[in-house]
């Protein structure tokens, strides 16, 4: 109809003749297409037959789908697409809640799966053309400063409170996402809403670590107990006991660490996931270090300032570079031998087959297919033999800094999607978050969004079969996983440069040290192109000038900061360990006091 309008199509006779014709066959289709139970018995048939369990009662689940209902009737018989990952939790949207939206809104929901790399290249593609690719977008929240910089992403707050309110549900309960200050922008503002979330934690072996034989030899040899390793020099430790010394269990060859190297683009999130901020590069502050995040990019105010040490950033500094370091020396002593060759995809089922001890880098996000009845990682009581833990910090980390990251999908509007389709997408992704579903949608792809969905008692008595996963979202220490934050002013732009500059570490095509110079270089530049274009506005990069690294060591020292910091005379102190199930019941047994939790 738009293009109609605006098109020098045909005269203003036949244009209404077409239109006439387009309005019918219009309603023919929606008659066609539309499901046959848009109302409330397709609500209690889902509710009954998918929707448990939840946080609410099937009375409170129907009136949160009558709202729907009502909410969704000026747009029964419209076709809405969505985008998300490949992950499990987004499958079961595509396939399951899709349709129950069909069936209960009538509003019909295309929602695709596609690989991540082409879901951030399709939303480049949208916010730089303005054309329409997708209604409703589920990308990471690690685009938080690409979109409140570039204003191509709606402004959820405003949204809400304004042009969205009639179509915002009234038992949206922001406060309960634990994700929210993740998709939060410097203003204030909510800029996307959690869909999802999942974190990298430390994955090990719980039945080898218990083994009598095993301690007393590691306590012999090392001089403290095996267990969760708290430190990087525990960790290696560790690795080098199950290579070198275990070496065979039940005549398998085993190993002490596992990772993957291919230079492939998913080598870039084994990096911009946070593993510099493991090692201690950046600056304290939760979510992320003020004011050099853990990408080692310099914020003053809301502007980035630069990357390398040289503008007063750490990307190339001695915390990132040893960082490096480390990841190259273990994974040539520790790993299989086919874990350089091996791309992100390929590595993450090798520790269900039963030959890794540990894993310092491990997605929760592989927790489903890891706790399958059969694996050789999995007890016949369907217990695990394994369980995750927070990770081991590095020699440079200061308590106060941030430890680890979380991977937080989360739902975003783009401007350039018209109103009416911007509505509907905007009722469709607040289905898959609401109550009435989220603690289902939880249990099938094992990510959390909600506060109240974690400490429900299905979770509570699920928790042995899961590893760890429960223990620590309802921990404290979850708080020191977070994604990737403000700092960084154009995600798709600086992220693929990661992967290209630290391949050539992987490969040995340069030193780590040259590899990290080449990549603060490289951010550098685009944030002083960003500059020049003046297309970010106020809160776009504004390039410090050059400095000593000496210039900029005392003035972290002297403004109480910590990045960058200067080369550790040892970078191995003692390793630390800590008791696995001591460890466990020192967290929290219930749920903070908040009065939205249900």
């Amino acid at each position: 109809m738009r293009h109609l309008e605006t098109s020098k199509g045909p005269a203003r006779g036949t244009r209404i003749l077409m239109m006439t014709s387009a309005i019918a066959l219009m309603a023919a289709s929606s008659a066609i297409t539309a499901p046959a139970f848009a109302d409330e018995a397709a609500a209690k048939k889902w509710i009954d037959t998918e929707f448990q369990p939840s946080t609410l009662s099937k009375d409170d689940q129907m009136k949160e789908m009558q709202w729907f209902i009502k909410a969704a009737a000026p747009f029964k018989g419209m076709e809405i697409n969505a985008v998300s990952e490949t992950l499990t939790v987004h499958e079961y949207e595509s396939k399951t809640l899709a349709k129950a939206f069909e069936e209960i809104t009538g509003i019909k929901m295309k929602h695709d799966i596609i690989q991540e790399g082409d879901v951030v290249e399709k939303i480049q593609t949208q916010m730089q053309s303005g054309k329409n690719v997708y209604d409703a977008w589920i990308n990471d929240s690690d685009f938080i400063g690409t979109h409140f910089r570039y204003g191509q992403a709606v402004d959820l707050t405003d949204w809400m409170a304004g042009e969205g309110k009639e179509v915002t549900n009234p038992g949206l309960d922001v406060n309960d996402f634990i994700g929210k200050s993740f998709t939060t922008a410097p203003n204030g503002h909510l800029y996307q809403l959690p869909d999802q979330q999942f974190a990298n934690l430390y994955w090990f072996r719980y039945d080898w670590f218990s083994n009598p034989e095993y301690k007393a030899k590691f306590k012999a040899k090392y001089g403290y107990d095996l267990g969760v390793p708290v430190n990087w020099s525990a960790y290696e430790d560790i690795a080098e006991f199950f290579t070198n010394d275990v070496k065979e269990i039940n005549g398998v060859r085993v190993y002490g660490h596992m990772d993957y190297g291919k230079k492939d683009p998913s080598l870039g999130w084994r990096f911009t996931d946070a593993w510099l901020s493991m090692a201690g590069n950046g600056d304290k502050g939760i979510p992320n270090g003020l004011p050099v995040d853990e990408w080692g990019i310099r914020m003053e105010g809301c502007r980035p300032v630069g990357s390398s040490v040289e503008r007063g950033g750490d990307v190339n500094g001695p915390a990132a570079v040893y960082s490096i370091v480390k990841y190259l020396d273990w994974m040539k002593k520790y790993a299989p031998p086919q874990a350089q060759g091996m791309t992100f995809s390929e590595s993450g089922p090798v520790p269900s087959q039963g030959n890794i001890a540990q894993q310092i880098f491990w997605y929760t996000a592989f927790t489903a297919d890891m706790v399958k009845p059969g694996l050789p990682v999995m007890n016949a009581d369907g217990t695990p033999k394994w369980r995750m833990a927070p990770s081991p910090h590095g020699a440079y980390w200061k308590d106060g800094m941030k430890l680890g990251y979380q991977d937080v999908g989360s739902v975003t509007l783009l401007k350039s999607t018209p109103m009416d389709r911007r509505k509907a997408a905007w009722l469709y992704q607040q289905f898959i978050v609401s109550k009435t579903v989220s603690l289902k949608k939880s249990h099938v792809g094992l990510t959390f969004i909600r506060e109240s969905d974690i400490w429900d008692k299905s979770f509570t008595e699920r928790a042995p079969k899961l590893g760890g996963l429960i223990e620590f979202y309802r921990s404290p220490a979850r708080v020191q996983w977070t994604p990737t934050g403000n700092n960084v002013p154009d995600y798709p732009k600086l992220a693929q440069l990661w992967w290209q500059n630290i391949g050539d570490a992987s490969s040995g095509a340069k030193t780590p040290q040259a590899a990290m110079d080449s990549l603060a270089a490289a951010q550098d530049s685009v944030m002083e192109r960003l500059e020049k274009s003046g297309v970010q506005g106020a809160c776009g990069p504004k390039m410090n000038k050059k400095e000593t690294a000496e210039h900029w060591f005392a003035k972290s020292a002297k403004d109480g900061n910590i990045a960058p910091q200067r080369k550790l005379a040892n970078e191995k102190p003692k390793g630390e360990t800590v008791d696995y199930d001591t460890l466990i019941k020192s967290w929290p047994a219930t749920p903070p006091k908040r009065a939205s939790l249900n």
